[in-house]
């Protein structure tokens, strides 16, 4: 093998389209940018979001958000709050009556439990939601009674 006699394997390049080079060469008269329009025209950039006309993404949607309807708001009360509501009025079980009772919460209000903070108490609950590392003290039995009183459902995310 000498230097000479190297190439690249077949197929693997292909020479340049060279268009507007006159009728002879394939590529010559609207040189492959079709009859008429805009994109036919020399200068031409399409502006950012244009839709052919159409109304615009940005201007069909309005400027400051929308509200969900089908939104469910949850209170978030962490386990250590609940610890401290316990020791303050020496609770056994804490429900929605109890929260009520504290002022954490109204009588519409779903209660979401957060995982910050850690429970030294046994305590009855009774939530609408629960975060995955309540759980881990939910298998730790540090917890006991039926979540579905009341209606209440417990949801683990």
């Amino acid at each position: 093998m000498k230097l000479h006699t190297l190439k690249p394997a077949n197929g693997s390049t292909q020479t340049r389209k060279r268009i507007g080079r006159g009728p002879g060469s394939g590529l010559g008269g609207t040189s492959t940018r079709g009859h008429k329009g805009a994109k036919s025209r020399s200068g031409y950039s399409k502006k950012i979001g244009f839709e052919g006309g159409q109304m615009p993404l940005q201007r069909r949607l309005p400027k400051f958000g929308f509200k969900n309807i089908n939104r469910v708001e949850y209170k978030p009360i962490n386990l250590n709050t609940l610890q401290t509501l316990a020791e303050a009025k020496n609770l056994e079980k804490i429900g929605v009556a109890e929260l009520i009772e504290a002022g954490f919460i109204n009588g519409k209000s779903l209660v979401k439990v957060l995982a910050n903070g850690e429970l030294k108490v046994k305590l009855h609950r009774r939530s609408s939601r629960f975060l995955q590392g309540c759980c881990s003290c939910y298998r730790s039995s540090r917890w006991y009674g039926c979540s579905t009183l009341n209606n209440e459902i417990l949801r683990v995310e």
